[in-house]
């Protein structure tokens, strides 16, 4: 082993776990910071930085996610939803033919535009029906994870695991992974999941009152700011005579003057103009505090208010938006999304800060007061997702229906049989769909999500760096050592335990970043068949149920379900211990 380098490997091995789990900087410039530190060194030549940008799969990930968005644009998976769900009027229906159409699109679509499609289907459900949508948006979130462990393309951590495969060393002509690899462990697990959820869900799941439209009083689901504007009615008037107190789903309860902070229990007190006044209030009271007569101005607002269509709209910050660590004021709105933030809500979490110093966190939920533009804002955005469902269903027509989704399964199969390779029959799908208009050259790069590149990129660079000092031949001898004398089996179990739990609180991507070059030094020492040795680090990071920073189909969920950490960690732990020991059964009957 490299002492000094593998020391600087090592420095930066911790400085990625530290940020990631303290959420210091975004992932991306955690990996960022940590590679260029190597680079300065020396432990990684500026060729072995970019080598992972000429990394194949990643250039399929990139690909897959442009034709995903396209699908997710033009509605079709939409459409077939609404037809699919017409007649499901129970919470267990709805549930059970939820799972298995997101279970089944998961295997050959990005499970996270998916999501972001079934949302707004859970929550107008559930609406109608008066049921509470924490019955079925952990499920959601699950059968998207379980899906996508299927095949190569249904996740990409299957395919960062595909990328490593190619690009290491250690053992010499190594296959790369195919099509269907994943399916001889994905699909039993797939149904096993499948199974879990529909038997316990009902039992392990809270009934929450629907975060997005029914929330109660003590909830205090949205914080908002308003100020008392000149000239307003409410200036010089005590509390009590203002018809701000009182009001159900509406709760005042600071009043910010001069920079000083006044809590909320005289209904004697005066207010005054430019008072910024501090509410938790449910959606529908904000629009009423929206209006002239209120006698309160949002500041953000600005001009929006004169448009002569605009409308409060509901969305969630994305497990990877450039939103997040930023605070409020630095932030506009208006430019990136055509609206202005009027409230945050945190999960139930009381914001004690000023709105504008607050820093974003993935999965706040966002209300927006936003104009007719807002909806070719959002589309091309990877920084929200939708919660309440606005835009309008575009239909294709047919042929172009059939040619989109035809398309897209023959690329696929053509790959699964080794006939043309997936990066190669996507493109020709691309370039048909191009001249028929089913999307557009301007909008194809609006759909790259930058920083999941740049993750890749940069985790497969600091794998080289791990196996180029030694590192990862240093850590698969302590695994040996630890796990050896039980077996194989043994192996396989703590590295599946390990990359779970580094996927569950510091993210997926990292994980596999870290644990596949030690799983694959521990197969060439011991000159076992790498295969399982593969396989155990992607379907661990990929299968994660049992925190919701873990995938970011979880996160999605998180506030729009009004979840808790322990609502994942009761559900998802046991499926988590089934989806380890179902895992270490089927790889160690195949391969040992």
């Amino acid at each position: 082993m490299d002492v000094f380098g593998g020391t600087l490997v090592i420095i930066a091995v911790l400085f990625i776990l530290l940020s990631l789990y303290l959420e210091w900087i975004g992932p991306a410039y955690t990996f960022l910071v940590a590679v260029v530190f190597l680079g300065i060194f020396g432990v990684l030549s500026p060729s072995e930085i970019l080598a992972g940008f000429a990394n194949e799969q990643l250039a399929v990930i990139i690909l897959l996610i442009l034709l995903g968005d396209i699908i997710r644009r033009t509605s079709v998976i939409e459409i077939a939803f609404e037809r699919i769900f017409k007649r499901a009027n129970t919470v267990s229906r709805f549930r059970n033919r939820m799972m298995i159409m997101v279970g089944f699109f998961s295997a050959f679509l990005n499970n996270t535009p998916l999501v972001a499609i079934m949302m707004p289907f859970v929550h107008n459900w559930s609406k109608k029906h008066n049921e509470s949508p924490s019955k079925l948006l952990i499920p959601l979130s699950y059968a998207a994870i379980l899906g996508g462990c299927a095949t190569l393309i249904g996740t990409s951590t299957n395919l960062i695991v595909s990328g490593f495969v190619q690009d290491q060393s250690i053992i010499p002509n190594l296959e790369p992974l195919n099509m269907f690899d994943f399916a001889y462990v994905g699909v039993p697990m797939l149904i096993l999941g499948y199974l879990y959820l529909a038997l316990f869900s009902d039992k392990l799941l809270p009934w929450n009152k629907d975060a997005l439209s029914d929330i109660s009083r003590s909830s205090r689901k949205f914080i908002l700011e308003a100020q008392i504007r000149p000239k307003s009615h409410l200036i010089n008037k005590p509390l009590h005579q203002s018809g701000l107190i009182g009001i159900e789903g509406l709760f005042l309860f600071e009043i910010i003057r001069d920079k000083q902070t006044i809590k909320v229990s005289d209904e004697g007190l005066i207010l005054k103009e430019n008072d910024m006044l501090r509410f938790a209030a449910e959606s529908n009271n904000v629009a009423d505090l929206l209006s002239d007569t209120s006698g309160l101005t949002f500041p953000k607002v600005g001009m929006l208010k004169h448009k002569s269509k605009t409308e409060l709209v509901e969305v969630v910050v994305s497990h990877n938006s450039t939103l997040i660590s930023k605070e409020v004021q630095q932030i506009n709105f208006r430019a990136k999304f055509n609206g202005a933030l009027i409230a945050i809500h945190r999960n139930g979490e009381r914001l004690t800060g000023v709105i504008d110093d607050e820093k974003l966190r993935a999965g706040d939920v966002l209300l927006l007061l936003v104009d007719d533009l807002f909806e070719e804002r959002i589309t091309y955005s990877s920084d929200v997702y939708y919660i309440s469902q606005i835009k309008e269903v575009r239909r294709l027509g047919v042929f172009r229906t059939t040619l989109l989704l035809g398309g897209t399964l023959v690329a696929i199969m053509l790959s699964a049989f080794r006939i043309i390779p997936l990066f190669m029959g996507i493109m020709v799908l691309l370039l048909i769909l191009l001249p028929l208009k089913i999307t557009s050259p301007k909008d194809l790069h609006k759909s790259i999500d930058y920083d999941l590149i740049l993750i890749i990129a940069l985790a497969i660079a600091l794998g080289n760096a791990m196996l180029k000092t030694g590192v990862a031949d240093m850590v698969a001898n302590i695994f040996i050592e630890a796990f050896l004398p039980w077996g194989h089996v043994a192996l396989l179990a703590g590295i599946y335990f390990v990359t779970s739990i580094l996927a569950a609180y510091i993210t997926n991507k990292a994980a596999v970043a870290l644990i596949f070059p030690i799983s694959l030094s521990l197969a060439a020492n011991l000159d076992l068949n790498p295969m399982p040795f593969i396989l155990v680090v992607a379907f661990a990071a990929a299968a994660n149920f049992i925190t919701p920073h873990g995938y970011q189909t979880n996160l999605m969920v998180y506030g729009p379900g009004r979840y808790t950490f322990r609502n994942f960690f009761r559900i998802g732990f046991p499926l988590t211990l089934i989806y380890m020991a179902g895992t270490i059964a089927i790889l160690s009957l195949m391969y040992f």
